[in-house]
């Protein structure tokens, strides 16, 4: 009997995290959810059961080791060490940079960029010690490489998971894991609802939907076994666009 693979995902209460948890499990995964906001994680734990999914819920804040450890050991001994790890969890912090207080710049880093260090460190750890390969996919953000006023946190945390992808890729192929990232751009949630000029700036013609990023990450983990430190960006053209209009 084939042994159901197990996805881990950050982030999967709501929005691109729960997208990809609900992908994944359409394609016969095993979920682990991991997130700070339990009413919604619940909820999600339900539709995944409800697709006749197995799955669990663990409230986790990322940025402390010891949730991080808790989680995928417990992810480990419930579902099975996860075969595919997705970083998706991560924060904003909104404020001009000349009154951006470093406690707040610390705090996106804190989650956005330790978060991903630590659960990506975790995992890596978990398959290592099961002897499998796997996928580690961290969600970054066309941020990276193409900023906007008073994104300071915001953009340096994505730009270091970038740096963090490829170094990790290095460090843990001869491993038989796999690390690479995807940048979305503008991406239409509950949270977050985009104007007629935002879906002007894609050649397309739309903004992105979170299942566009879930579609992503099952390639990475499934059919793109010979790539590695990469970054994909999935932003309908926009970032092309805005480089040759400028």
């Amino acid at each position: 009997m084939t042994r159901r693979k197990v996805l881990a995902v950050t982030g999967g209460a709501q929005g691109i995290g729960r997208a990809i948890a609900l992908h994944f499990a359409q394609h016969g995964y095993a979920v682990s959810v991991a997130d700070t906001h339990v009413t919604a994680g619940r909820a999600t734990l339900k539709a995944l059961q409800k697709k006749g999914a197995q799955a669990a819920f663990f409230r986790t804040d990322i940025a402390r080791e010891a949730d991080v450890r808790n989680w995928l050991r417990a992810t480990a001994r419930t579902l099975g060490c996860p075969d595919v790890l997705v970083n998706n969890a991560g924060i904003r912090a909104s404020a001009p940079f000349l009154t951006l207080s470093p406690k707040a710049f610390d705090l996106v880093l804190g989650v956005n960029l330790r978060g991903t260090f630590l659960c990506t460190q975790e995992a890596a750890r978990l398959m290592v010690r099961h002897r499998k390969a796997g996928a580690i996919i961290n969600i970054a953000s066309t941020r990276a490489f193409m900023s906007e006023a008073n994104t300071e946190a915001y953009s340096a945390s994505k730009g270091g998971i970038v740096a963090l992808t490829h170094a990790t890729a290095i460090s843990l192929g001869a491993r038989g894991i796999r690390v690479n990232s995807i940048s979305p751009g503008w991406i239409e949630t509950r949270a977050r609802k985009h104007s007629r000029r935002d879906r002007l700036q894609h050649p397309v013609g739309r903004v992105g939907t979170p299942e566009d990023v879930a579609r992503a990450c099952l390639f990475l983990a499934e059919d793109a076994g010979f790539m590695t430190g990469q970054n994909v960006t999935i932003d309908g053209g926009m970032t092309v666009k805005m480089i040759y209009e400028d």
